[in-house]
């Protein structure tokens, strides 16, 4: 039996996730054991709890929240489905449905489609042990008495005559690519028929796809849905709208419905044939949603408290703190400047679209190629062990195994809390914590900030410092920082495989993020045959290096390997010494750098390391290496070219520290190394990693601008030997 200390109760989320100062932010709770909660808000300063770390740091702020809230349980409802209001519409005479399926787990009992009337459901098809049913009233009637097949398209035809009081269905297979699979298919349409045994009729309310009023979830896609209502026919067009949430009628009727709890859109229909890869240049062969029971967008709970926050908040790291008796929660949200009040010079830009990626994911105890499982589990995690509604992140399948493209903030995120999870946000607070130790004044950025306003947000501040972990960027984001980088702004990339994977975002679905898995990376899932478009922007997914935009570009360096045994030191370059750049290591006189923290050494967990032929700057000063890994820091899967062995030691395996200047004054720094961040706080912050580190901060804050070298760099050259391409 779990240890009661170790149970948590309260969970939930806020809206928005990142905010000015003066704007309202409002948190939704709930508590599995009901109750009065002490609330109040909180800044938080460093939410590491281990000995690594400076020390867990909250300062309480006063605030106009009232100090006690009554905490209910909020129930949370997965399954992504389709709604279409059919008020005004009745049923005397007839009713057809046409429509394409595709059941990826045909063995569950599910819903597919159902029309719902003042006295309940009309006409219903579902998956019964496998097998298709249509339910007209209380009359049932099995489609065919052969399962079936997972992963086929097959063409569905229900026709009720309330006249004449029968009801006939059609089930007609689809052939698909393999003539072996086919052998057990007979593709003539199959049918059958009925009477009626009660003639139901009356007005209607609506027909859901996907689901039924019980709440019924299927798994699976739905293509080319036409319902016949005496003598309207409704017909609904998937292809339409692509990243929106509409259904769109294309009968003239403008019965267009809402989908919720976001399914995936951009995904092949009936029709595709291998001939297109882009829905985009073929809408048609992508005229179909998946659904999935386990999809969640949207918790919808409601408002526990709301608060206007005052116009002169300090930007920060903020959060509601729930106390009772029995557990806690802290929920996190951002704070920046008021809209035309003063700004640092510095912005710590924290990773938000990386926390959605990751959003309540299961690898610590359902495992990953990369990740070994754990028996040991804090009691976030453990709560996602017992609590699966909560959703997964993109790092994990959905039951019917497809991957998880879509991810979303609007529901607990579980390892978005302080101290939950060794990888993301925890250590985003440490590097939070050594800027306020620097005392250089900074503010608190989030990715969304920069999606949405572009350049506008960037421009206040020269020095932009990243997260541990800044992996995931939209088109928007990534063109605004180099934007930013060409007009003198000042990077601070403190972190290990950035600027890694292209998402998408849509105004239709505000705080979710789209990732299509797209052709090489380290992954668990696949995007599927000819669906590596985005369906919110109909852009091509997959790694930023595959599209033209290497991370060794924008900041010197790009990711090469990754491990999680042990971490290790740096060992300096003689450029540290002697070239433009001798000045990052004022007051550090050891040869390596970085020989203790967390994990053992400033470089480890995901490293990154320069390549001119993958686009770093050919200018760019190498001032320090890693390359003493353990054996289990290996090359990523994008740095083998073929099935064939790669040396020992492997020169690609390594962390390299850069430095280079760009246009208008500007610069960038890059550790190369997720854990960095670990070696920050040794001995109260007295320590070379630190020292270098603020070396940078300072200089980089100062106005005066970086200088080009006055001589042209060789053409080509790696670090510190010649490298594999």
């Amino acid at each position: 039996m779990d240890d009661p200390k170790h149970i948590k109760t309260i969970t939930g989320y806020c809206e928005p996730l990142s905010l000015r100062a003066g704007e309202a932010i409002r948190c939704m709770a709930s508590s599995h054991t009901p109750g009065s909660a002490r609330l109040d808000l909180v800044r938080i300063i460093c939410g590491d709890p281990t000995r690594s770390g400076p020390g867990f740091k909250e300062i309480a702020v006063p605030s106009e929240l009232p100090t006690e809230v009554t905490l209910t349980e909020q129930c949370l409802q997965t399954g992504s489905y389709g709604e279409v209001d059919l008020s005004g519409f009745s049923v005397t005479r007839q009713t057809q449905l046409k429509i394409h399926v595709f059941a990826t787990r045909p063995e569950q009992n599910q819903t597919l489609f159902s029309v719902v009337g003042e006295s309940g459901p009309l006409l219903v098809l579902r998956l019964s042990k496998g097998r298709l049913v249509t339910r007209i009233g209380k009359t049932e009637l099995l489609l065919r008495e052969q399962p079936l097949q997972a992963k086929r398209w097959y063409q569905v035809e229900i026709a009720a005559d309330l006249k004449n009081g029968t009801v006939t269905g059609t089930l007609t297979p689809q052939p698909s690519r393999s003539p072996g699979q086919d052998v057990f298919e007979r593709f003539e349409p199959h049918t059958v028929s009925a009477a009626l045994s009660a003639i139901p009729t009356g007005r209607l309310h609506r027909c859901l796809f996907a689901a039924s009023s019980d709440g019924a979830h299927f798994d699976g896609r739905l293509a080319r849905p036409v319902l016949t209502l005496d003598a309207t026919t409704l017909e609904w067009d998937f292809s339409k709208d692509m990243g929106g949430r509409q259904v769109v009628d294309v009968s003239g009727h403008e019965r267009h419905g809402l989908l919720h709890q976001l399914p995936a859109r951009a995904v092949t229909g009936p029709d595709w044939d291998g001939s297109h890869h882009a829905w985009t240049a073929m809408p048609s062969h992508y005229d179909a949603i998946h659904f999935h029971s386990d999809d969640v967008y949207d918790a919808g709970w409601p408002v526990t408290a709301e608060l206007n926050l005052p116009a002169d908040l300090a930007s920060g790291i903020y959060a509601f703190r729930l106390r009772t008796a029995h557990g806690q929660d802290r929920i996190p949200f951002f704070v920046r400047p008021a809209q035309h009040a003063p700004t640092a010079d510095v912005a710590l830009l924290m990773p938000s679209f990386t926390y959605m990626a990751y959003a309540n994911h299961r690898m610590l105890f359902e495992g990953a190629d990369f990740i070994a499982t754990r028996s040991r589990l804090r009691p976030e995690h453990e709560y996602l062990r017992h609590h699966p509604e909560v959703g997964r992140s993109t790092y994990e399948k959905h039951a019917d195994g497809s991957g998880v493209m879509f991810s979303s903030r609007r529901r607990p995120v579980l390892q978005l809390r302080p101290g939950a999870d060794g990888w993301n946000f925890t250590p985003d607070t440490d590097i939070n914590a050594f800027l306020d130790h620097l005392r250089v004044g900074h503010d608190i950025l989030a990715d969304e900030d920069v999606h949405a306003e572009g350049i506008d947000a960037l421009a206040p501040y020269r020095v932009i410092v990243t997260g541990t972990h800044p992996e995931y960027w939209s088109t928007r984001m990534l063109d605004t920082l180099e934007e930013w980088m060409r007009r003198g702004g000042r990077l601070m990339y403190l972190g290990g495989n950035g600027f890694y994977w292209r998402v998408a975002l849509s105004d239709a679905w505000p705080g979710a993020v789209e990732l299509r898995r797209a052709e090489d990376g380290v992954r668990n899932w696949q995007t599927e045959p000819g669906e590596s478009y985005h369906a919110f922007t109909g852009e091509y997914g997959g790694l930023w290096r595959r599209l033209g935009r290497a991370s060794n570009t924008l900041v010197g360096v790009g990711f090469a390997a990754q491990g999680f045994k042990r971490a290790i030191g740096y060992k300096r370059s003689p450029d540290s010494h002697t070239s433009r750049a001798a000045w990052i290591f004022e007051g550090v006189t050891d040869e390596e750098i970085g020989t203790s923290g967390l994990g053992g050494g400033a470089a480890g967990q995901e490293v990154d390391r320069y390549s001119q032929t993958l686009g770093s700057p050919a200018h760019a000063v190498i001032l320090a290496s890693a390359t003493e890994f353990g054996p289990d820091m290996t090359r990523t899967k994008e740095e083998l070219q073929a099935s064939t062995s790669v040396p020992s030691p492997d020169p690609v395996v390594r962390a390299d520290l850069v430095f280079f200047e760009t246009p208008a004054g500007g610069a960038v720094f890059s550790v190369g190394s997720i854990s960095w961040f670990g070696a920050l706080a040794r001995n109260g912050y007295d320590n070379d990693i630190a020292r270098i580190t603020a070396n940078v901060v300072r200089r980089f804050a100062e106005p005066t601008p970086f200088a080009l070298p006055e001589s042209e760099p060789p053409e080509q050259r790696e670090a510190p030997e010649s490298l594999p391409q």
